[in-house]
C-alpha cells in the first residue's frame, strides 16, 4: 500500500504533465488578455461555507465532501469546487470596496468523494473564473467568449455551447410549485433521492441521472416557461449578444446545473456524446447567502483539467510537443567537469535547454544517452577543448559538425 496512490487520485508526469501545463498556460494567457487576476484560496475551508454556498440539497454537500473535525473540534472540508472559496476571499478581503467589477481566476485542486471514472477523480484540478459585481448579460458573454477562445486555441472542435435560464427567486417560486405538482403525479416512479429532493428543492430532480427519473422529467415543466420579465429580458439579451458575437449556441432547457447557487443564466460546453466539459452560470444570490450585509451579482464557470485532457485525446488533438534538448554537453575527464558545467550554466542563462553528464559515463555512453533523450546537438568538452578554447558542435540529425570557439558557443545556439 505504501507505494500505491489512493483510489481516485493521479500522479502527474511525462506527457500528461506536459498537456496539463499547456492547458494551464493557455488559460493564464487568456486571463491576462481579459484582465482577470489570479486568486489562490486554501485547500480547505470551514464546512459551513459549502453547506450555505453550494447548497444543503446538492449531491456535493450530501454525499461527496471530504469533511472532518480538526484538533480544535472545528468542522473542516477539503474544497469540492472553487467558487465558494473565491467568493469568501472576495468578501473577507473587502475586494468589493475596490473599483468594480472584480474578475478572478484560479487553478486549484478540488476534492469529491465519488466513484472514479473517465474525467472524474476524487482529487482533480479545476480552472475557473468568477466575475463579480456586474448584473448584465455581457458578463456571461465575457466568460463564454473566453471559453470559446480557449477551446479554439487548444484545437478542440467538438465542444458545443448549451444555455438555459433557471430564473430568479421570484419566478422560481411559481415554477417550483408547477414542477412539484407535476412530480407528485409520478412520485412512485421516482428514485428515493428524487422523492426527497422534490420536497426540498424540486429543480434538482431535473438534474437526476437515474434513467427512470430522466424519462419522467422529460415532459416536466421548464423554467423558461415561467420567467418573469426581468429574467426573460436578460436571457433574450444574452442570446442577442452571443448571436452578434458569432458564438453558436443551443437553448437546452434540461440544464439546471448541480449546485444550488445558480440563478438566471446557466450554461455548459458539451462534447459530441453530450458529456459536460465545462459548466457555469450566474449566481446573484450566493454572496448574500454567505454575507447577508452584501448583495452583489456574480457569474462564473469551472472546468476539470482532467476532462479537457480526455477530450483532447478523444478528438485526436495533438498539442505542441515538449521543447527538445537543444544541446547535450558531454564531459571528458574529471579535470574538465567544473569548467564544462560553467558553460552549461551560461547556456541555460540564455534560456537554451541543455543537458549534461551527472553519472560519470564514458563518452560513448554519453553520446548514446544524448541520442536517447533526443538532443538536437552535442558537444564534448575535455582538457584539449578547454586549452584550445574550441569545440565541435555535432548536429545529431545530419551528423554535420561545426567548429566553434567556447566564447561564441552561446551565440551559436541563440542564432
Amino acid at each position: 500500500m505504501i507505494t500505491q496512490r489512493p483510489k481516485g487520485t493521479q500522479d502527474w508526469y511525462g506527457l500528461n504533465m506536459h498537456k496539463r501545463t499547456i492547458i494551464e498556460e493557455t488559460a493564464r494567457k487568456l486571463c491576462k488578455a481579459y484582465n482577470i487576476k489570479e486568486v489562490i484560496t486554501p485547500a480547505f475551508e470551514h464546512t459551513i461555507l459549502f453547506q450555505r454556498g453550494v447548497g444543503e440539497t446538492t449531491d456535493v454537500v450530501q454525499k461527496e465532501m471530504y469533511t472532518f473535525d480538526d484538533k480544535g473540534n472545528r468542522s473542516i472540508t477539503l474544497k469540492p469546487e472553487g467558487t465558494a472559496g473565491a467568493v469568501r476571499a472576495y468578501l473577507e478581503n473587502s475586494l468589493y470596496a475596490e473599483s468594480q467589477p472584480t474578475k478572478l481566476f484560479y487553478v486549484t485542486q478540488a476534492f469529491r468523494y465519488e466513484n472514479p471514472q473517465s474525467g472524474r477523480l476524487r482529487q482533480h484540478h479545476q480552472f475557473g473564473v468568477e466575475f463579480l459585481g456586474a448584473a448584465g448579460p455581457l458578463a456571461e458573454v465575457e466568460l463564454i467568449s473566453l471559453l470559446t477562445n480557449f477551446m479554439e486555441e487548444l484545437g478542440m472542435k467538438e465542444a458545443k455551447l448549451h444555455i438555459n435560464s433557471i430564473g430568479c427567486k421570484s419566478c422560481r417560486k411559481t415554477y417550483n410549485e408547477a414542477l412539484l405538482e407535476y412530480l407528485k403525479k409520478h412520485e412512485d416512479a421516482l428514485c428515493p433521492t428524487c422523492r426527497e429532493r422534490m420536497l426540498k428543492n424540486p429543480l434538482r430532480v431535473i438534474d437526476c441521472k437515474v434513467p427512470s427519473c430522466k424519462v419522467i422529467v422529460k415532459d416536466a415543466p421548464r423554467t423558461v416557461e415561467y420567467l418573469d420579465d426581468e429574467c426573460k429580458n436578460h436571457f433574450e439579451e444574452l442570446q442577442e449578444l452571443l448571436t452578434t458575437m458569432n458564438i453558436p449556441f443551443e437553448v437546452d432547457t434540461g440544464i439546471v446545473r448541480g449546485l444550488d447557487y445558480y440563478t438566471k443564466t446557466v450554461f455548459e460546453f458539451v462534447n459530441a456524446e453530450g458529456f459536460t466539459l465545462c459548466g457555469g452560470g450566474r449566481y446573484d444570490n450566493l454572496i448574500h447567502e454567505i454575507d447577508e450585509k452584501q448583495d452583489i451579482p456574480a457569474v462564473g464557470f469551472g472546468f476539470g483539467i482532467e476532462r479537457i485532457i480526455n477530450e483532447l485525446a478523444t478528438e485526436g488533438v495533438e498539442l505542441t510537443s515538449e521543447p527538445a534538448v537543444e544541446v547535450y554537453v558531454g564531459i571528458l575527464g574529471k579535470e574538465a567537469k567544473a569548467a564544462a558545467y560553467q558553460i552549461v550554466q551560461k547556456l541555460r542563462k540564455a534560456e537554451i535547454i541543455v543537458e549534461t553528464d551527472y553519472m560519470d559515463r564514458s563518452v560513448k555512453a554519453q553520446m548514446k544517452y544524448a541520442n536517447k533523450i533526443g538532443a538536437k546537438n552535442t558537444v564534448i568538452i575535455g582538457a584539449d577543448e578547454l586549452a584550445n578554447n574550441t569545440v565541435r558542435v555535432k548536429n545529431m540529425e545530419t551528423g554535420e559538425q561545426t567548429e566553434c570557439s567556447l566564447d561564441n558557443l552561446t551565440e551559436l545556439f541563440i542564432k
